[in-house]
Formats: C-alpha cells, sequence, structure tokens
C-alpha cells in the first residue's frame, strides 16, 4: 500500500510518495526498511502502487532495454502493452487477475502507476487505462485523503513540490497503509501543454 502524489502547477510538475512498504499485517520504522517508490524512466518520473515484486520485476525489465519515453498518452500505452507481454512470457509467475466478480474482459496489472512528465500528469489503472491530469492525481490507499487536501490547498501560495508533498502528509495521517519518509522529485512542466 502507499500514497503517492502527482501536481503540476506553474512551470513545474512534481511526484512525491511515503516510503513504506507492508509485509501482511507487518511494518517496519523508516530506519530499518525504506522503499523507493519514484524511479527515472527516460527522462520522466514514475511510482506505482500495488505489489512490491513490480520494483524487482520493473527493474529487471528495464535493465534489458533503452529507456523508454514516457511524455504522452500513446507511449505510454506502447510501454505497457510491451510490458504486460512481458509479464506473461518472461515472468511466468505473474498471474492473470480477472476472475473477480465483476467478470471483466481485461487482465488486472494489480498495480497503478502515476508518471509525471514535462507534458503533465499521466496515471495508469490496473487495466492499463491511461488518463491525463491538468492539475493533480494520487494513487494507493491513502489517495482518497491526499485528493482532499489537494482539492482545498491547490490554489493555495504552495508550489507543486509542497503540494505534493502536503498531499502524502494527509494519506500518511488517516491511511494505516501508508508512512515512513517522504520522497518528492521535480520536473520542468512545458508550457501550452
Amino acid at each position: 500500500m502507499s500514497i503517492i502524489v502527482a501536481v503540476r502547477k506553474g512551470n513545474r510538475v512534481a511526484l512525491a510518495a511515503d516510503s513504506q512498504s507492508n509485509f501482511g499485517a507487518h511494518k517496519f520504522p523508516p530506519d530499518n526498511h525504506k522503499a523507493s517508490k519514484i524511479r527515472e524512466i527516460g527522462g520522466s518520473l514514475v511510482a506505482f502502487s500495488g505489489w512490491g515484486l513490480y520494483e524487482n520485476i520493473l527493474d529487471d525489465y528495464l535493465s534489458a532495454r533503452r529507456a523508454p519515453r514516457l511524455d504522452d498518452t500513446k507511449n505510454i500505452f506502447s510501454f505497457f502493452r510491451a510490458f504486460w507481454k512481458q509479464l506473461r512470457e518472461k515472468y511466468s509467475f505473474v498471474n492473470d487477475q480477472c476472475k473477480d466478480a465483476n467478470d471483466s474482459p481485461f487482465g488486472d496489472l494489480d498495480a497503478s502507476f502515476l508518471i509525471v512528465s514535462g507534458n503533465g500528469i499521466f496515471d495508469v489503472s490496473s487495466n492499463m487505462t491511461i488518463s491525463r491530469f491538468e492539475k493533480y492525481n494520487a494513487i494507493g490507499s491513502g489517495a482518497e485523503f491526499a485528493l482532499g487536501a489537494l482539492h482545498a490547498l491547490y490554489d493555495s501560495p504552495r508550489d507543486a513540490a509542497g503540494l505534493a508533498r502536503a498531499g502524502v502528509e494527509a494519506g500518511m495521517a488517516f491511511s494505516i497503509y501508508c508512512g515512513g519518509e517522504i520522497t518528492a522529485r521535480e520536473l520542468p512542466a512545458r508550457r501550452g501543454k
């Protein structure tokens, strides 16, 4: 479980995350274990909420290829389509996850991703739907609290990184599955996007 927040404001776009990992019913203090949830990939920042194994799989998958451009909906979808294929072929311990009551015709990554680039904020849902956000978004177990904080604070004088941190703080304050330390990174935002 996680809280990951992306904010675009002014000429900056920021991504922030907590560092807590949950091991079943256990968590560890940050001086003993910190999850690094933000990755730089091809000039964009990427974070995910879901099974911790994705960190290992994503790092392994990316180590064998040139970093992709994750700066628009088309490029992000192409990357995740190829990644999905490799999950099935190379990582045979990954299960298909569409056996729930919804009877979805689509597979389930069983994770969500939040990507920021100079072009904006992109959410990759567990069924690989790519959605673009103009101001902010949050994923993970603390997302509803972070979104409330961002809605209330967005027009304040805080910059993108300050707002992203505030969203993570709200998620950490109200969700038992969020905690640890906050990591925040920023990129310049392109004009006119």
